[in-house]
């Protein structure tokens, strides 16, 4: 039975609810994969440790998101806003879009998610 936010492993009660939710998630994906639940609890509980320091909460003043994504657009590569449809710029390759947004983030103190061509995320830059 999957774990879910009112109802997961008691090794997980003291965790933020952010932490312990992305721990559920992990751990939970493992148990389909066939892990054993204990050995499952732990690979979630340090991988849920590690994505929260490479993906901190990130509040805008003005309501909208400030994290930079670098993401596959069209053939090329976007930097966008977190949460917004429209990219703030296009590139070519994924390496001049990174350095673009490290340099955007840079003046403006925020954080850039580089993801995989795939969606998934590759890594990240605080600027905080």
């Amino acid at each position: 039975m999957p774990w879910t936010k009112r109802n997961y492993p008691p090794s997980l009660k003291n965790f933020e609810p952010r932490v312990r939710g992305k721990a559920v998630e992990i751990a939970n994906a493992l148990l389909e994969e066939g892990y054993e639940a204990g050995r499952a609890i732990a690979i979630a509980t340090s991988q849920a440790k590690e994505w929260n320091e490479n993906h901190p909460e990130q509040e805008a003043a003005s309501g909208t998101a400030v994290n930079l994504r670098v993401v596959p657009h069209e053939g090329s590569w976007a930097i966008k806003r977190q949460g917004s449809r429209q990219p703030e710029a296009v590139a070519p390759t994924k390496e001049a879009a990174e350095n673009k947004a490290k340099q955007i983030a840079s003046d403006e103190n925020i954080c850039v998610i580089v993801h995989r061509r795939d969606g998934t995320v590759e890594k990240s830059f605080n600027y905080r």
